[in-house]
């Protein structure tokens, strides 16, 4: 059976979001786990709470168990985005983008 969790509107780019997602999905729960939390990059917290959280619903929803539990699937999908304006030379404005993600996290207890 496979149980999903999402974490909407965090606020880290897409781009920076899928190299900390891509380290660690296919692994077991407790292993992708160990890895986000040595990793250095800031996004590594906020794929690590969407990991905690899928594997709280597996265990409590579905009383599945914990130990046994897979990364299946792992996306960092685009959120959001805020349209800023900065100044620039000669009196105009240039746009920035501040960019938002979506993560989404599905675990099962059968290998992929």
């Amino acid at each position: 059976m496979e149980v999903r969790a999402l974490a909407k509107n965090v606020s880290v780019s897409p781009k920076k979001l899928r190299q900390v997602v891509n380290a660690v999905r296919g692994k077991p729960v407790q292993e992708a786990l160990v890895l986000l939390a040595f990793m250095e990059k800031a996004a590594a917290r906020d794929v690590a709470k969407a990991i905690k959280s899928a594997a709280a619903n597996a265990e409590n929803n579905h009383q599945m168990d914990p130990d046994g539990l897979r990364v299946i699937e792992l996306r960092a999908d685009e959120g959001l985005k805020l349209r800023r304006m900065m100044p620039m030379a000669r009196g105009k404005a240039g746009a920035m983008h501040k960019r938002f993600s979506h993560i989404v996290v599905v675990v099962s207890d059968k290998e992929a």
